[in-house]
């Protein structure tokens, strides 16, 4: 199996390539970046691309995939809407476009293309959008993320809420199991999508922990 993995430096990117690697269903990982990882492994092949808006030039090595993994994302702390839109939006379209087999996108909990809330409206905006495609298409919701194994997020707020609200983990998961999951589950149900889908479409944080 060969997957195609858009944002593998993130944390969400970084949960996904590990299970990738480790999945022995799967042959070949593709990541797709603006500079190189610092990771090295036998079935680990890294594009360097700096335009996610035209992913024409690399679709060569982007063909014949089985899955691809849409992981990137920013911080919509910030930005307007305008500035937002490209990475959570755009890109995720021209990904689809290029990159065939089933698609995983990695949205969040709380989008809802009604939101009065930018981030919701714009991620709720793709995921309709995506899940109207004439192909396999599953979009992953996760609330709270717990990082596990080393892995960290970019965003040093983020590094610092999930540095404190560590102790907290076992609390959240038992009194809201619908909105905790790790970084482990995550990228396992993430391949499990890529190899045997999903009778459902839209998964939320408990129904990640399941299929992981």
């Amino acid at each position: 199996m060969k997957i195609v993995l858009f944002g593998a430096s993130g944390m969400v990117g970084q949960a996904a390539l590990r299970e990738c690697l480790l999945d022995p269903a799967v042959d070949a990982v593709v990541t797709v970046g603006r500079s190189p990882l610092a990771v090295n492994d036998p079935k680990l092949r890294h594009v360097v691309h700096a335009d996610f808006g035209d992913l024409s030039p690399i679709a060569a090595s982007l063909a014949d995939a089985d899955a691809c993994f849409y992981c990137m994302g920013v911080t919509s702390a910030g930005l307007t809407e305008a500035e937002y839109t490209p990475v959570t939006h755009d890109y995720a379209l021209e990904a689809a476009r290029v990159v065939g087999g089933t698609y995983v996108y990695v949205s969040g909990e709380g989008a809802n293309a009604e939101s009065k809330t930018m981030w919701a409206r714009v991620k709720g905006h793709t995921e309709n959008e995506l899940l109207a495609l004439d192909r396999p298409v599953f979009v992953v919701r996760p609330g709270f993320i717990q990082p596990r194994h080393g892995i960290t997020s970019r965003t040093r707020i983020y590094r610092y809420v999930y540095s404190w609200s560590s102790l907290l983990f076992p609390l959240l998961r038992r009194v809201a199991p619908k909105y905790v999951t790790t970084t482990e589950h995550l990228g396992r149900a993430m391949v499990a999508l890529a190899k045997h889908g999903s009778d459902q479409r839209l998964l939320r944080s408990d129904e990640i922990n399941r299929l992981a």
